[in-house]
């Protein structure tokens, strides 16, 4: 880059934020769209590998302990979740796309911890869960919700009533738990 170019960004780019500056040569946008299409891809083939039993699904619901019916579950899940973060608009159900692959991604990175997997089997996993937060932290504006109105500030105290009931349900859970059927 020559000087006189250099020079002329500095001066055009004067007192704009880095945000500003990423939207501007489009690289937000970019990086938006690299990381949502490499999520959607890996949901669209985690659909199509649970619909039509693929032998590297058959083998892993095995060796992590989960029945074969979960891939047809998960599967059609994925699916919703692709065409969520595809589809123009939607905020909200964007929301729960991103929340469910990074549930998804979540679970199986634990899934492969709890039985004593090597990192080459839970990387992925790994890659893309951060995959999926890059995608929703780089979000354009039409693709996010809202932001809320001015509200009153949450205080510790508002969280104790929460917690007394959660504590109160789970007690009585633990007293209340059915017996196991017999088949």
């Amino acid at each position: 880059m020559s000087e006189r170019t250099s020079n002329v960004l500095k001066t055009s780019m004067a007192g704009i934020t880095q945000d500003q500056i990423f939207c501007r040569l489009g690289l937000r946008t970019t990086a938006y769209w690299v990381f949502t299409l490499l999520v959607v891809f890996e949901n669209a083939s985690g659909f199509v590998c649970g619909i039509f039993h693929s032998q590297y699904l058959r083998v892993m619901l095995n060796h992590l302990g989960y029945p074969q019916y979960f891939g047809n579950i998960l599967g059609f899940w994925q699916l919703g979740a692709a065409a969520a973060l595809i589809a123009p608009g939607l905020p909200l159900l964007k929301e729960w796309a991103y929340a469910g692959t990074f549930f998804n991604y979540s679970a199986a990175l634990a899934s492969h911890l709890a039985v004593g997997d090597e990192p080459r089997a839970w990387m992925a996993a790994v890659v893309f869960a951060v995959f999926t937060v890059c995608s929703w932290a780089l979000r354009p504006a039409d693709r996010r919700l809202p932001r809320p109105t001015a509200t009153t500030r949450t205080t510790i105290w508002s969280w104790i009533g929460p917690v007394v009931i959660i504590g109160l349900m789970m007690a009585l859970a633990r007293f209340t738990l059915p017996k196991a059927p017999t088949f």
